[in-house]
């Protein structure tokens, strides 16, 4: 159930940091791909900085904020 939990906020991550960053997603495998990647860019920002998140709106905030992250670099290196 954990890795359901954890597909599902990918996918919702990746797809608000679309949202977010260039007004459009990149599909459902590529919002999932982001929100994963983003939800691992967000974690370690997070640890960084010493800020902890618990729960669901934890999770997705953390994810959503290293999706954003992780495509703001991506638009950079471009």
């Amino acid at each position: 159930m954990h890795w359901l939990w954890f597909l599902i906020i990918g996918v919702v991550a990746g797809w608000l940091a679309g949202k977010l960053t260039q007004g459009r997603g990149f599909g459902f495998v590529g919002d999932l791909v982001v929100g994963i990647l983003g939800s691992l860019v967000g974690g370690f920002l997070f640890r960084l900085l010493g800020v902890v998140s618990f729960g669901l709106i934890g999770s997705l905030v953390t994810a959503t904020v290293g999706a954003v992250v992780l495509l703001w670099l991506i638009h950079r290196l471009r």
